[in-house]
């Protein structure tokens, strides 16, 4: 079914799984895909930032798709199509939901500077892969140097029907939240779906805010899902509890340029994935920085039995 302003809940960001030389593995494709529906997931996004999509070719990417799409079930899939240039991004957004997605993900490119511009985008973006297709606009300053003010995602919304979803990833981002809700509430916004992302750094407080959800990733997802859920049911202090528990390891694997090599030498740990492999160029983890993840597992595993199997 195609995306709308209904989706709610956890959409992980998959990592793509490499072998060491540098080979897409499927066997870990199809083992982590199994991993997030049998853990609950909401839905996924594949081929994001932290899914290496830029080192992909394009048959590789719309393989990948097809893969997840088939392993998923009834899962809604949304495809990262960011591209330099709007042929490309059409092409892989017409081929990706003829495979069944049920929406794209578009990030602004670097060079927009002013509110015009990024409007003016995003309406050529529409314009160039059809407004049939349905859309979520990925608001992620600390990585792409584009800030869009919530006055700016109200006229992209606004201006687009095809736009169905957020992705917040600002930081400081809560204000954002409320400010769009507010939009929403007067009615000079339609409703969209709001999920965020920087790794789920602020996730505790985001759906309290008003947020639906969660379009990130993390070693272990299945606490995003916990943390979303448990404040649904109005369960506050065991969010917060279980929350604060992963919080380091969180904290850790937020650190840029290193922080997909953490998150995969964690999911390998768990037998997700056989190898923590990223295709170069990648970010390598030192043996002190190994040392310290496993110092993190350790503790964790104290507080979520989850993590008991790792030490």
């Amino acid at each position: 079914m195609p995306l709308t302003n209904e989706a709610r809940g956890v959409f992980p960001i998959a990592p793509t799984p490499f072998s060491p030389s540098g080979e897409i593995d499927w066997a870990s494709v199809d083992r982590l895909f199994d991993f997030y529906r049998e853990i609950g997931a909401d839905g996924l996004t594949v081929l994001g930032i932290m899914g290496e999509a830029p080192k992909l070719e394009a048959e590789e990417s719309v393989a990948l798709v097809k893969r997840c799409i088939a392993r998923v079930g009834n899962l809604p899939v949304i495809v990262g199509v960011s591209a330099p240039g709007f042929a490309a991004m059409r092409a892989m957004a017409r081929s990706v939901m003829d495979l069944g997605a049920a929406g794209v993900m578009i990030a602004p490119p670097s060079s927009l500077r002013t509110d015009d511009q990024i409007v003016t985008y995003y309406a050529q973006a529409v314009e160039a892969i059809g407004t049939d297709i349905p859309f979520v606009i990925q608001d992620y300053p600390l990585t792409l140097s584009v800030v869009m003010t919530p006055g700016v995602i109200r006229r992209i919304v606004m201006d687009n029907p095809s736009c169905v979803m957020l992705k917040h990833e600002d930081w400081p981002g809560l204000e954002k939240i409320s400010t769009l809700r507010r939009f929403q509430q007067d009615g000079s916004m339609r409703p969209i779906a709001i999920l965020c992302g920087n790794g789920g750094l602020f996730l505790d407080f985001e759906v309290e805010r008003g947020a639906d959800g969660a379009n990130t990733g993390y070693a272990f997802p299945e606490m995003l899902i916990d943390v979303v859920r448990l404040q649904a049911r109005g369960e506050r202090d065991a969010a917060h509890d279980i929350f604060d528990a992963h919080l380091p390891l969180l904290r850790y694997e937020q650190q840029p340029g290193v922080g997909l090599a953490v998150r995969k030498y964690v999911m390998m740990r768990r037998g997700i994935l056989a190898s923590d492999a990223q295709r170069k160029p990648a970010g390598r983890l030192s043996e002190a920085a190994v040392a310290e993840i496993d110092y993190l597992l350790k503790r964790l595993a104290t507080r979520d039995p989850r993590a008991a199997g790792l030490v």
